[in-house]
Protein backbone atom coordinates (compact mmCIF):
# COMPACT_ATOMS: atom_id res chain seq x y z
CA UNK A 1 0.00 0.00 0.00
CA UNK A 2 1.49 3.43 -0.81
CA UNK A 3 -0.03 7.33 -0.04
CA UNK A 4 0.07 9.73 -2.27
CA UNK A 5 -0.87 13.29 -0.97
CA UNK A 6 -1.15 15.74 -4.12
CA UNK A 7 -1.02 19.36 -3.93
CA UNK A 8 -3.09 19.08 -0.79
CA UNK A 9 -4.63 22.64 1.00
CA UNK A 10 -6.67 23.39 3.71
CA UNK A 11 -8.52 26.31 5.32
CA UNK A 12 -10.19 26.82 8.33
CA UNK A 13 -12.35 30.11 9.14
CA UNK A 14 -10.64 32.05 6.06
CA UNK A 15 -6.98 31.18 7.37
CA UNK A 16 -4.59 29.44 4.91
CA UNK A 17 -3.34 26.13 7.65
CA UNK A 18 -2.11 23.86 5.06
CA UNK A 19 -0.73 25.07 1.45
CA UNK A 20 -0.30 22.99 -1.65
CA UNK A 21 1.55 20.17 0.49
CA UNK A 22 2.76 17.09 -1.89
CA UNK A 23 4.60 13.98 -0.01
CA UNK A 24 4.72 10.42 -0.31
CA UNK A 25 4.46 7.05 1.45
CA UNK A 26 6.00 3.90 -0.08
CA UNK A 27 5.52 0.48 0.95
CA UNK A 28 7.15 -0.35 3.83
CA UNK A 29 8.48 3.14 4.56
CA UNK A 30 8.24 4.84 8.04
CA UNK A 31 7.96 8.81 6.90
CA UNK A 32 7.62 11.67 9.56
CA UNK A 33 6.19 14.75 9.37
CA UNK A 34 8.06 17.59 12.13
CA UNK A 35 8.35 20.91 12.47
CA UNK A 36 7.19 23.42 15.18
CA UNK A 37 3.34 24.15 17.43
CA UNK A 38 0.66 25.37 14.77
CA UNK A 39 2.70 24.48 11.68
CA UNK A 40 0.10 22.51 10.06
CA UNK A 41 0.97 18.87 10.95
CA UNK A 42 -1.84 17.32 12.46
CA UNK A 43 -4.16 19.13 10.50
CA UNK A 44 -2.44 17.93 6.91
CA UNK A 45 -3.35 14.38 8.76
CA UNK A 46 -6.32 15.24 9.42
CA UNK A 47 -7.33 16.09 6.12
CA UNK A 48 -5.91 12.56 5.10
CA UNK A 49 -7.37 10.53 7.27
CA UNK A 50 -11.28 12.64 6.66
CA UNK A 51 -11.72 14.40 9.70
CA UNK A 52 -11.05 17.41 7.64
CA UNK A 53 -12.11 18.14 4.26
CA UNK A 54 -9.37 19.54 1.83
CA UNK A 55 -9.85 22.79 0.03
CA UNK A 56 -7.87 21.41 -2.76
CA UNK A 57 -5.64 18.82 -3.55
CA UNK A 58 -6.11 14.72 -3.72
CA UNK A 59 -5.18 11.78 -1.14
CA UNK A 60 -4.79 8.43 -2.42
CA UNK A 61 -4.24 5.39 -1.27
CA UNK A 62 -2.89 3.23 -3.94
CA UNK A 63 -5.15 4.24 -6.92
CA UNK A 64 -8.28 5.20 -4.49
CA UNK A 65 -9.45 8.63 -4.01
CA UNK A 66 -9.83 8.84 -0.04
CA UNK A 67 -12.22 11.65 -0.24
CA UNK A 68 -14.69 9.88 -2.67
CA UNK A 69 -14.58 6.46 -0.60
CA UNK A 70 -16.74 5.85 2.30
CA UNK A 71 -15.46 6.13 5.79
CA UNK A 72 -15.85 2.43 6.05
CA UNK A 73 -13.62 1.56 3.00
CA UNK A 74 -10.66 3.56 3.91
CA UNK A 75 -10.78 2.01 7.98
CA UNK A 76 -10.66 -1.17 6.17
CA UNK A 77 -6.97 0.12 4.73
CA UNK A 78 -5.82 2.70 7.00
CA UNK A 79 -5.66 3.41 10.96
CA UNK A 80 -4.97 6.15 12.95
CA UNK A 81 -3.29 6.49 16.49
CA UNK A 82 -4.14 10.29 17.51
CA UNK A 83 -2.44 11.98 20.69
CA UNK A 84 -5.27 12.04 23.01
CA UNK A 85 -7.89 9.37 23.46
CA UNK A 86 -9.61 10.00 26.59
CA UNK A 87 -12.95 8.36 26.57
CA UNK A 88 -15.95 8.71 29.82
CA UNK A 89 -17.58 4.69 29.26
CA UNK A 90 -16.33 1.56 30.99
CA UNK A 91 -14.97 -0.16 28.16
CA UNK A 92 -12.80 -3.07 28.66
CA UNK A 93 -9.61 -3.38 27.26
CA UNK A 94 -10.73 -6.21 25.02
CA UNK A 95 -13.86 -4.30 24.31
CA UNK A 96 -12.06 -1.48 23.06
CA UNK A 97 -9.89 -3.20 20.68
CA UNK A 98 -12.09 -5.27 19.52
CA UNK A 99 -13.67 -2.43 18.33
CA UNK A 100 -11.01 -2.07 15.53
CA UNK A 101 -12.64 -5.40 13.62
CA UNK A 102 -15.66 -3.27 13.27
CA UNK A 103 -14.83 -1.85 9.65
CA UNK A 104 -14.65 -5.12 8.68
CA UNK A 105 -18.49 -6.48 9.71
CA UNK A 106 -21.74 -5.57 8.54
CA UNK A 107 -24.20 -4.15 10.89
CA UNK A 108 -24.74 -5.75 14.17
CA UNK A 109 -23.03 -8.98 13.00
CA UNK A 110 -21.67 -10.56 15.93
CA UNK A 111 -17.87 -10.97 16.90
CA UNK A 112 -16.30 -14.37 15.23
CA UNK A 113 -13.81 -16.67 15.87
CA UNK A 114 -11.44 -15.07 13.57
CA UNK A 115 -12.29 -11.51 15.13
CA UNK A 116 -11.54 -12.84 18.52
CA UNK A 117 -8.13 -14.47 17.13
CA UNK A 118 -7.30 -11.00 15.87
CA UNK A 119 -7.86 -9.20 18.46
CA UNK A 120 -5.83 -11.94 21.46
CA UNK A 121 -2.74 -11.29 18.46
CA UNK A 122 -2.86 -7.29 18.63
CA UNK A 123 -3.15 -7.30 22.62
CA UNK A 124 -0.22 -10.05 22.59
CA UNK A 125 1.52 -7.63 19.83
CA UNK A 126 1.48 -4.21 22.82
CA UNK A 127 2.17 -6.75 25.82
CA UNK A 128 -1.77 -5.89 26.56
CA UNK A 129 -3.00 -9.61 27.23
CA UNK A 130 -2.86 -9.38 31.41
CA UNK A 131 -4.69 -6.25 30.49
CA UNK A 132 -7.77 -7.82 28.81
CA UNK A 133 -10.54 -7.37 31.69
CA UNK A 134 -9.26 -4.47 32.94
CA UNK A 135 -11.29 -0.83 32.53
CA UNK A 136 -10.08 1.51 29.91
CA UNK A 137 -10.29 4.58 31.75
CA UNK A 138 -8.54 3.14 34.68
CA UNK A 139 -5.28 2.68 32.90
CA UNK A 140 -2.17 4.95 32.75
CA UNK A 141 -1.80 7.66 29.95
CA UNK A 142 1.19 5.11 28.13
CA UNK A 143 -1.04 1.98 28.92
CA UNK A 144 -3.96 3.72 27.49
CA UNK A 145 -2.17 4.76 24.20
CA UNK A 146 -0.88 0.80 23.97
CA UNK A 147 -4.67 -0.06 23.86
CA UNK A 148 -5.55 2.14 21.15
CA UNK A 149 -2.29 0.91 18.92
CA UNK A 150 -3.40 -2.39 19.20
CA UNK A 151 -6.88 -1.38 18.46
CA UNK A 152 -5.42 -0.09 15.24
CA UNK A 153 -3.41 -3.39 14.99
CA UNK A 154 -6.36 -5.78 15.39
CA UNK A 155 -7.74 -3.31 12.04
CA UNK A 156 -5.44 -5.10 9.66
CA UNK A 157 -4.64 -1.61 8.45
CA UNK A 158 -2.40 -1.23 5.22
CA UNK A 159 -1.37 2.03 6.28
CA UNK A 160 -0.75 3.33 9.80
CA UNK A 161 -0.79 7.35 10.59
CA UNK A 162 0.16 8.62 14.07
CA UNK A 163 -0.65 11.98 14.69
CA UNK A 164 1.72 13.13 17.59
CA UNK A 165 1.06 9.93 19.74
CA UNK A 166 3.94 9.70 22.39
CA UNK A 167 3.92 13.53 22.78
CA UNK A 168 2.19 13.77 26.44
CA UNK A 169 3.81 10.14 27.58
CA UNK A 170 6.98 9.36 29.27
CA UNK A 171 10.34 8.18 27.31
CA UNK A 172 9.64 4.64 28.03
CA UNK A 173 6.25 4.41 26.95
CA UNK A 174 7.48 6.81 24.00
CA UNK A 175 10.30 4.14 22.79
CA UNK A 176 7.68 1.56 23.51
CA UNK A 177 4.79 2.55 20.93
CA UNK A 178 6.77 3.26 17.95
CA UNK A 179 9.06 0.15 18.72
CA UNK A 180 5.84 -1.68 18.37
CA UNK A 181 4.71 0.33 15.09
CA UNK A 182 8.08 -0.32 14.15
CA UNK A 183 8.24 -3.74 14.35
CA UNK A 184 4.71 -4.05 12.14
CA UNK A 185 6.71 -3.79 8.58
CA UNK A 186 3.46 -1.92 6.93
CA UNK A 187 4.15 2.15 5.80
CA UNK A 188 3.77 4.52 8.25
CA UNK A 189 3.04 8.41 8.15
CA UNK A 190 3.62 9.99 11.85
CA UNK A 191 3.56 13.10 13.05
CA UNK A 192 6.60 13.50 15.83
CA UNK A 193 7.58 16.24 18.00
CA UNK A 194 10.60 14.90 19.15
CA UNK A 195 13.58 15.05 16.55
CA UNK A 196 16.13 12.50 18.00
CA UNK A 197 13.10 9.97 18.19
CA UNK A 198 12.47 10.96 14.40
CA UNK A 199 15.74 10.28 13.49
CA UNK A 200 15.61 7.09 15.11
CA UNK A 201 12.64 5.66 13.62
CA UNK A 202 12.06 7.52 10.22
CA UNK A 203 13.28 6.62 6.76
CA UNK A 204 12.01 9.48 5.40
CA UNK A 205 11.48 12.89 7.23
CA UNK A 206 9.23 16.04 5.89
CA UNK A 207 9.61 18.87 7.45
CA UNK A 208 6.52 21.53 7.60
CA UNK A 209 6.99 25.55 8.54
CA UNK A 210 4.16 27.41 8.35
CA UNK A 211 1.82 25.20 6.62
CA UNK A 212 4.12 24.21 4.12
CA UNK A 213 7.03 21.63 3.12
CA UNK A 214 10.39 23.58 3.85
CA UNK A 215 12.66 20.42 3.38
CA UNK A 216 12.20 16.64 2.72
CA UNK A 217 14.70 13.65 2.66
CA UNK A 218 16.30 11.30 4.83
CA UNK A 219 17.07 12.13 8.42
CA UNK A 220 20.73 12.60 7.71
CA UNK A 221 20.09 14.76 4.30
CA UNK A 222 17.27 16.59 6.06
CA UNK A 223 18.69 16.92 10.20
CA UNK A 224 21.20 20.05 9.85
CA UNK A 225 21.71 22.59 12.43
CA UNK A 226 20.89 25.01 10.07
CA UNK A 227 17.36 23.79 8.65
CA UNK A 228 16.88 23.23 12.60
CA UNK A 229 17.92 27.05 13.59
CA UNK A 230 15.47 28.06 10.31
CA UNK A 231 12.68 26.27 11.06
CA UNK A 232 12.54 26.07 14.87
CA UNK A 233 14.42 29.23 15.54
CA UNK A 234 16.79 27.21 18.02
CA UNK A 235 20.62 26.73 18.24
CA UNK A 236 21.76 23.28 18.21
CA UNK A 237 24.46 21.03 17.15
CA UNK A 238 24.19 17.51 15.15
CA UNK A 239 26.67 14.72 15.50
CA UNK A 240 26.76 11.16 15.93
CA UNK A 241 26.00 9.30 18.78
CA UNK A 242 28.87 7.17 19.78
CA UNK A 243 26.39 4.47 21.81
CA UNK A 244 23.93 4.25 18.81
CA UNK A 245 25.62 5.36 15.83
CA UNK A 246 22.42 7.18 14.81
CA UNK A 247 22.09 11.36 14.58
CA UNK A 248 22.15 12.77 17.99
CA UNK A 249 20.84 16.59 18.18
CA UNK A 250 22.34 18.61 20.88
CA UNK A 251 20.23 21.94 22.04
CA UNK A 252 21.90 25.19 23.17
CA UNK A 253 20.57 27.32 25.29
CA UNK A 254 18.57 30.33 24.52
CA UNK A 255 20.51 33.73 24.21
CA UNK A 256 19.00 36.27 27.29
CA UNK A 257 17.26 39.16 25.64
Amino acid sequence: MELTVNRLSVSLSGIDIVKDITLHVENGAFVGIIGPNGCGKSTLLKSIYKVIKPTKGTVLLNERNVAASSAKVIAQKMAVVAQFNDMSFDFTVFEMVMLGRTPHKHALEPDREIDYAIVQEALKKTDLLAYSDRVYSTLSGGEKQRVILARAIAQQPKLLILDEPTNHLDMKYQLQILSIVKSLKVPVLAALHDLSLAATYCDVLYVMKDGQVAAHGTPGEVLSKELIGRVYEIECEIYVNPVTGGLAIAYLPLADH
